[in-house]
């Protein structure tokens, strides 16, 4: 469960280019411990998950197990479909809607 947790903050870290030495000093923790949860050898406290998910930018969202799909679905899809039969115009993307 950790490490299913941990893989889109080592691809966050991989894409802003940051070594664990980086996120580690942004996030206020050793370089040690981001190595370690990153390894799996690890079982971090929450809070050092969310200051790691927030020093990459990142804002962790907990959804019910039972609307996992949807939601992913509709974040894959831009914010644009959700419910939608495939075929069916959509209502604009939320995002788009306040953007403007």
């Amino acid at each position: 469960m950790i490490m299913s947790f941990m893989e889109p903050l080592i691809s966050a870290r991989k894409d802003a280019g940051l070594t664990q030495a980086e996120l580690a000093d942004q996030a206020g923790l050793s370089r040690m411990t981001v190595q370690k949860m990153e390894s799996g050898a690890l079982d971090p406290r929450m809070s050092t998950l969310l200051e790691t998910a927030r020093a990459l930018g990142l804002e962790p969202m907990f959804v019910p197990a039972a609307l996992r799909q949807e939601v992913e679905a509709f974040l894959r899809s831009g914010g644009k479909y959700l419910g939608q039969p495939s075929g069916v115009s959509a209502p604009p993307s939320i995002v788009d809607t306040l953007r403007g």
